[in-house]
């Protein structure tokens, strides 16, 4: 099986001075032969939003999947969400893929405090939430859950394809892991260590299993910051600079939460062969480069390493 091959969009603000350049980013994305270009979703910090970004993408591309990663549904009214993503789907053909979360502790709850939704019960409101839009989607008009509870549903939009886009799982927590493989059609962690991601997706299919799902039921997949370079102490430099923009804290700290890799090419092959060995059949890669112009270099030589015969099984 050969591994698929994403990418993440630059929307931060910070990264882009015409946002419109952000959809010529994606199209080339496609040409260079990337199987998927994502999107992700923060109320901290300026950037342009994840379901724009991919409606805008969807009739200018024709092959690649769309995909969240990870869309946080809790900041969005779920129904009108619904038919947002359903709209998509259209768009794109049937080409969309939403990863969801719940947020990060430390760090989310002041988006879900303007967001008006408690921080309590975030589980459970957001697998009802994804419940919710598969009831929708699939022309129902009553949804009754854990957390949320619905009479009277509006017809909805339906989704382009039957039973609406995968829904993965972005999380590496025992809940998680237990969720993903009981709810959820595809897992998008980031483990420092492929050991994890090995374990985790161990626990993942035991979870599919015990839910009555077949091993298949879950595609495994891995978000990984990536910077190409002439050598890893420039890289890792750069990785430094990355992280104390993006998250104010430093690499060293970053590295021991998220799978991250800098340097040359070859370093940067061998290590994302050792997540496909683990299991991953889908890589997301952030690029780790502050400037829309330096993305766009970069994103031709992670190209260029994303299909080695290593990369392939």
């Amino acid at each position: 099986m050969n591994t698929r091959l994403g990418v993440l969009l630059p929307t931060n603000h910070s990264q882009w001075n015409d946002a419109r350049r952000l959809v010529d980013f994606g199209v080339r994305a496609e040409r260079l032969g990337y199987d998927s270009v994502w999107a992700n979703d923060t109320l901290l910090g300026a950037r342009v939003e994840p379901l724009a970004m991919l409606a805008a993408l969807a009739p200018v591309t024709e092959r690649v999947t769309l995909g969240t990663a990870a869309l946080l549904p809790a900041f969005r009214r779920p129904v009108t969400a619904a038919q947002e993503l359903a709209s998509i789907d259209h768009l794109s053909a049937g080409r969309l893929v939403v990863t969801v979360g719940a947020g990060f502790p430390g760090r989310s709850e002041a988006e879900y405090a303007v967001s008006e939704v408690p921080w309590e019960r975030r589980f459970g409101r957001l697998d009802d939430t994804v419940a919710l839009w598969r009831a929708l989607w699939a022309g129902e008009r009553a949804f009754h859950g854990k957390v949320l509870r619905f009479d009277g549903l509006p017809d909805s939009t339906p989704s382009y394809r039957p039973g609406g886009p995968p829904i993965w799982l972005g999380g590496a927590g025992p809940s998680a892991l237990e969720r993903t493989g009981r709810l959820y059609d595809g897992w998008l962690p980031y483990p420092p260590d492929p050991a994890d991601y090995r374990a985790g997706l161990r626990a993942v299919r035991r979870a599919a299993g015990a839910a009555g799902r077949p091993g298949d039921a879950v595609t495994p997949a891995l978000f990984v910051t990536v910077l190409v370079t002439d050598d890893v102490e420039r890289g890792e430099r750069q990785l430094d600079a990355y992280c104390r923009s993006t998250y104010g804290l430093p690499y060293e700290t970053v590295r021991t939460i998220q799978a991250m890799v800098a340097g040359p090419a070859e370093r940067v092959a061998a290590t994302l062969n050792r997540y496909t060995e683990a299991g991953a059949e889908h890589l997301v890669c952030r690029i780790a480069a502050p400037t829309l112009d330096a993305q766009l270099d970069q994103l031709e030589l992670i190209a260029g390493i994303g299909r080695p015969a290593t990369l392939s099984r």
